[in-house]
């Protein structure tokens, strides 16, 4: 398939020709590494026309960091810094909502993804997830996932109830994963990192933590996991290093994607009971050069991941989309891109990724994406004055 897109950013048409699309063309971090499969890595570039138009809803949101709309229209979307706020339908951003339990919001902790229940016009519930200090043991943390009920009038939070807690917590400022995903059948993925120090980084393959693993819980936080023996009972996979994307494809299956090291960002498609492998196997290198571990890519029992990266984009947020404004996406998938500052759409057939493309380059540190109603796909940049998003079709 070949593509040609042009982009419409803040009502200046800029030409793309192909994009130039070299990405492919930069030099991999971890060059010393080859890919599993034809295709794991350096997808074709896609160069349809998709001409793009994009609108600033709301500015002077501190990191905003996960959204997700409530059926009045208007948007949830949470702050790093620890604040929750709302933005209408027509873009006025409210004060902080109140009743928020303790946040560590040092380094890349704070409040992280946000979720309405489905029933949430009835129930008004929601969860959210935060770096929580530890009840315990002083200056460490850990990711924590609480519920809570919004007030009719939206500025409060009533019943808050935490649910979960990453165990063991550790004095780390970084790799709390955290996105928020309920499945088919109502339990609650949760994505955790591995908190990125030698220490903990160690135990991302032990079985009696929650270190480098994907939990899933009940909405009320009764284990749900996947009934390994030996595992921790919300336990659902194990070996990944920092999820901060994961979204159902359309036969309600959970894809994510991590962030990798200098190289090896991973796009999995986690199975019940599997072992993702890090830190043992990567498709990145350590920071500065090195090899993580024995430097592997891939060993028996631990499962290669469905693409990478090399260099990295630094993934936050992802959907499959799905809308009648952009058909030519249609079950394709997008990707926020932090290091990338664009985003990022991959192609699938047969469960691989047959093409890649970077929309909107330079847009700023995506951190987070949506679908609206209408199709327009709803992005948050991460920054000291971040913004809320809107990219529609242009002209």
């Amino acid at each position: 398939m070949s593509r040609l897109f042009t982009v419409l950013l803040s009502s200046t048409l800029l030409s793309a020709p192909a994009m130039a699309q070299d990405f492919n063309a930069q030099p991999p971090e971890a060059a010393h590494q080859e890919p599993a499969f034809e295709g794991q890595t350096r997808a074709p570039a896609i160069t349809e026309e998709v001409p793009l138009e994009t609108s600033v809803v709301v500015e002077g949101l501190d990191h905003p960091w996960g959204m997700d709309m409530l059926p009045d229209g208007s948007w949830l979307v949470t702050e790093r810094a620890g604040n929750l706020r709302l933005v209408s339908a027509e873009g006025q951003l409210s004060e902080p909502i109140s009743g928020l339990p303790e946040i560590d919001a040092r380094g890349q902790g704070g409040l992280l993804d946000v979720l309405a229940a489905p029933d949430f016009e009835q129930s008004r519930r929601i969860w959210f997830s935060y770096a929580a200090p530890s009840e315990t043991e002083q200056n460490k943390n850990q990711t924590a996932v609480a519920t809570a009920t919004l007030s009719q009038d939206g500025t409060a939070l009533e019943n808050v109830e935490i649910i979960f807690r990453q165990q063991p917590a550790w004095e780390s400022e970084l790799h709390f994963g955290s996105r928020l995903v309920l499945d088919g059948e109502g339990m609650l993925f949760v994505t955790l990192g591995e908190r990125s120090n030698a220490e903990p980084r160690a135990t991302a393959q032990d079985d009696d933590n929650h270190i480098g693993k994907l939990v899933r819980i009940s909405p009320s936080g009764e284990p749900a996991g996947a009934g390994i023996e030996g595992w921790l009972p919300e336990t659902w996979a194990k070996g990944f290093r920092n999820v901060q994307a994961a979204a159902l494809d359309d036969q309600g299956r959970l894809w994510t994607i991590e962030h990798g090291p200098e190289g090896g960002d991973e796009l999995n498609q986690p199975q019940q009971g599997l072992n993702y492998g890090w830190p043992v196997i990567t498709y990145g290198q350590d920071y500065g050069g090195g090899p993580i571990g024995e430097g592997l890519t891939a060993q028996e029992g631990m499962e290669q991941p469905v693409y990478y990266w090399d260099p990295v984009i630094a993934p936050s947020g992802m959907v499959f989309y799905d809308g009648e404004m952009f058909p030519e996406w249609q079950g394709d998938i997008l990707v926020g891109a932090l290091r990338g500052q664009s985003l990022v759409e991959l192609e699938l057939e047969n469960d691989r990724v047959s093409g890649e493309a970077r929309h909107l380059p330079g847009i700023g540190r995506v951190r987070d994406v949506a679908v609206a109603p209408d199709g327009a796909v709803m992005l948050l940049i991460d920054a000291d004055n971040g913004q809320m998003i809107r990219v529609t079709r242009g002209q």
